[in-house]
C-alpha cells in the first residue's frame, strides 16, 4: 500500500478486510495485541484507547445555548461556508454526513441526510460531543487530531464497537499564522468511503480552509521568534534574518523573553552568575554585543527588556500545557531549554518547563504520550515515567517488555529496594 493512511489497498475485498480487522480487535481486547493486518496507524490507536470500554458511548459536554456560544466564537465557524459549498452535496446525498469538529474532538457541526443523522444520534455522533480518542477510541476526527495527520478509519477498526458500521475520512486544520490545532473536517457513511478520493477529498477541504483563514486574516507584522529548546545556542528569527546567537547572548535573550517586564542589571546577574558571581561591567559589555546583534530597536534598557513582542519555542510548551494540550506540548517540545547552560536563571526555567510537561503527561496516564516523554532526553532516565508507561500498556503490548525492562534497570541503577520498584509499577 503506497499510503498509509488508506484503510484499502487497491483490490482488497471490503467484507474480507472487515472480518479480519474484526477478528484482530477482538483479539486485541482479549490478549492486548494486535496482529499484522493491522494498519500501524490503528494498532497505536487501539493501544491509546484501550482504557476504553469498547461498548462506550461518546459523552455529550454542549448543548443549547453554550453549544451555539461556544461555535460561533471558534474560528472555523467563518469557514463553514466553505465546508459547505465543498462537501455540502456528499452531506445531502443520503449516505454521508459532514463534520467539524474543534482541537479537543468536540464536534461543532454535524450535517447531512435527515435519515443519515438520525442513526448517527445512536452513537452520539452529534454537535456538542466529544470524538477524541480518549472519549471515543479510533475514529477518524478523534484520531487525525491525534497524530496530527489525515487518515481514513475503516469498519472493524474502530476502537468502539456501535462505531463500526461507520467508515470515515478526516483531516486536521491549523491555524495559518501559529500552526496550532483548530480542529479537523470529516466525512462518516458506509464502506464505501474507503477509497482514495474520500480522503483525498477532506486533505483538500481542509487544505483550502486553512488558506482562506490565511488570507481573511489582518496582515500583521513579523513577531521574532527565538529557538532555545534542544540547543546549546538559541537562534533568533527577526526581520527576515536568522541570528546564531553564542551561548551567553542566548541565556540573556531567553531570561528577557521570560521576564517581559524586564530585570535590573543586578537581577540579570544573579540569572547568570549566581549570588557570589557578580560581574557588572562584563553583563554590560554582554547587553551591549546583544544590542547590536538583535539591533537597536528590539533592545531596551533601566530597565533591560524587549521592546516588541517576542514568541519563543519553550514559551509555546508552556501555552500549550495550560491550555490542556499536553500532547502538542510535546510535539512541540524537541528537547531541554539551552541543555550545556549552567547559568542558575536558565536552569531554573529549564527544570520548571521540563517539569510541567513531565507532570502533564504522568496526569494523563496516555501510553503514546508517555513513551514520546520516554524518548526525549530528560525521559529517558525518569523512572516514575517508565513505570507508568509499563502500567498503561495492556498485557501483550509489543512495547511493555522494554517498558517494565527499562523501569528495572533504572531501579537498580538508582539503588531501590526491588520491593520498593514492584510496588510502584503496581505488580
Amino acid at each position: 500500500m503506497t499510503d498509509p493512511w488508506l484503510a484499502l489497498e487497491f483490490g482488497a475485498d471490503p467484507a474480507e478486510r472487515i472480518a479480519q480487522v474484526g477478528a484482530a480487535h477482538e483479539a486485541f481486547l482479549t490478549a492486548g495485541t494486535a496482529s499484522g493486518r493491522v494498519r500501524e496507524v490503528i494498532r497505536r490507536s487501539w493501544e491509546r484507547s484501550a482504557r476504553l470500554d469498547p461498548e462506550a458511548t461518546a459523552p455529550v459536554d454542549l448543548t443549547d445555548d453554550a453549544l451555539e456560544s461556544y461555535r460561533s466564537a471558534h474560528p472555523l465557524a467563518r469557514v463553514l461556508p466553505l465546508f459547505r459549498d465543498l462537501l455540502g452535496g456528499i452531506a445531502q446525498d443520503g449516505a454521508h454526513l459532514m463534520a467539524v469538529c474543534d482541537a479537543g474532538g468536540r464536534l461543532l457541526w454535524v450535517e447531512g441526510h435527515p435519515g443519515v443523522l438520525r442513526h448517527a444520534e445512536r452513537m452520539n455522533f452529534v454537535p456538542g460531543a466529544r470524538w477524541d480518542e480518549a472519549h471515543a477510541g479510533t475514529n477518524a476526527p478523534g484520531t487525525a487530531l491525534a497524530v496530527d495527520h489525515s487518515v481514513q478509519i475503516f469498519a472493524t477498526e474502530h476502537f468502539v464497537r456501535p462505531v463500526q458500521r461507520w467508515t470515515c475520512a478526516a483531516a486536521p486544520i491549523h491555524d495559518p499564522a501559529t500552526g496550532l490545532l483548530l480542529g479537523a473536517v470529516d466525512i462518516t457513511g458506509g464502506d464505501h468511503l474507503a477509497n482514495p478520493q474520500s480522503l483525498a477529498l477532506v486533505r483538500a477541504t481542509a487544505r483550502a480552509a486553512e488558506a482562506f483563514l490565511a488570507a481573511a486574516a489582518p496582515a500583521a507584522p513579523e513577531v521574532p521568534h527565538v529557538a532555545a529548546l534542544g540547543r546549546d545556542e538559541a537562534e533568533l528569527r527577526v526581520g527576515g534574518r536568522r541570528v546564531r546567537l553564542g551561548r551567553r547572548h542566548s541565556e540573556l535573550l531567553v531570561l528577557l523573553v521570560q521576564h517581559p517586564e524586564g530585570r535590573t542589571g543586578e537581577q540579570l546577574g544573579l540569572d547568570l552568575y549566581g549570588d557570589d558571581r557578580l560581574h557588572p561591567v562584563t553583563l554590560r559589555a554582554e547587553l551591549s554585543r546583544l544590542r547590536r546583534a538583535l539591533g537597536d530597536e528590539l533592545l531596551d534598557s533601566r530597565p533591560y527588556r524587549l521592546r516588541a513582542p517576542v514568541r519563543a519555542d519553550f514559551r509555546t510548551v508552556t501555552e500549550l500545557l495550560e491550555h490542556g494540550d499536553p500532547a502538542a506540548a510535546l510535539r512541540a517540545y524537541p528537547g531541554p531549554l539551552l541543555p550545556a547552560s549552567d547559568a542558575p536563571g536558565v536552569a531554573r526555567l529549564r527544570r520548571l518547563v521540563d517539569g510541567q510537561l513531565r507532570a502533564a503527561v504522568l496526569a494523563g496516564g496516555d501510553p503514546g504520550l508517555l513513551a514520546a516523554w520516554t524518548a526525549t532526553a530528560p525521559g529517558a532516565d525518569d523512572l516514575a515515567a517508565w513505570q507508568a508507561l509499563a502500567r498503561a500498556l495492556p498485557p501483550g503490548a509489543p512495547r511493555r517488555p522494554l517498558a517494565v525492562a527499562r523501569a528495572r534497570q533504572l531501579a537498580e541503577e538508582y539503588a531501590l529496594p526491588r520491593a520498593t520498584f514492584l510496588q510502584r509499577r503496581g505488580n
